[in-house]
């Protein structure tokens, strides 16, 4: 195998685990409301596909008030619950109201399809190195292509879903920023689409040097 196919293998590894981290963890976001008194606690919350989870920071000093709760690894009592459309029959919070539940099963859902393709890539790829069938680098490609692509679908799915809910009169978070389970999916977005359309390269028909070559090779007519 050659050194550049084992590169681009290399990268669609960490692409895949970093879509993997992504999609497991909880810090797609980060959302914090003002602090408006001292000697109490203010709720700060990150939250990502699956869960929301919110901390309880206590503010004891002055200076802190009109700014922002947190930082989010501040002291506190955490609370993390999913979703109630993943978990039916639980409480209703009007975060799930104001984050537009179909926003977040679509992201959840267009996640999943990623993880799907970075799977059957795999399987083409497995393949390819233990029967030496070249060919199957071809679908691979294209399989982590579409991953990547359902990637950053899914990242922008979630950035219109916290948009919408910062902008929203009713929630307590005025502010917030996105943390490292957001940089992790767009990290392998990146990693997966280039990768995969590098991939489809390789596996394409070299182009001959010399165009008699074609010629030379072919077989003679039968007369």
């Amino acid at each position: 195998m050659e050194t550049k196919t084992k590169i681009i293998f290399f990268v669609i590894t960490v692409g895949s685990v970093s879509m993997f981290t992504a999609v497991v963890t909880d810090h797609w976001a980060v959302l914090s409301p003002q602090v408006e008194n001292v000697n109490t606690t203010c709720e700060a919350a990150h939250f990502g596909l699956w869960r929301l989870c919110k901390k309880h920071i206590y503010i004891d000093e002055d200076k802190l008030i009109g700014k922002s709760c947190g930082p989010i690894n501040s002291p506190g009592e955490i609370n993390c619950s999913y979703f109630r459309h993943f978990t039916p029959g639980e409480h209703s919070e009007i975060f799930e109201v104001k984050t537009q539940r179909e926003y977040n099963i679509s992201a959840a859902a267009i996640a999943i399809f990623s993880l799907a393709f970075i799977i059957l890539g795999t399987l083409c790829v497995l393949g390819s190195l233990r029967k030496g069938k070249v060919y199957l680098y071809k679908p691979a490609g294209m399989f982590f292509a579409f991953a990547g692509l359902c990637a950053i679908i899914s990242v922008e799915v979630m950035r219109q879903s916290v948009k919408r809910m910062i902008e929203s009169e009713d929630t307590i978070w005025i502010e917030y920023y996105y943390s490292w389970s957001f940089a992790c999916a767009c990290t392998g977005f990146v990693l997966l689409f280039l990768c995969g359309i590098g991939l489809l390269l390789i596996s394409m028909p070299q182009i001959p040097r010399n165009p008699w070559e074609t010629c030379m090779d072919a077989e003679p007519e039968q007369m």
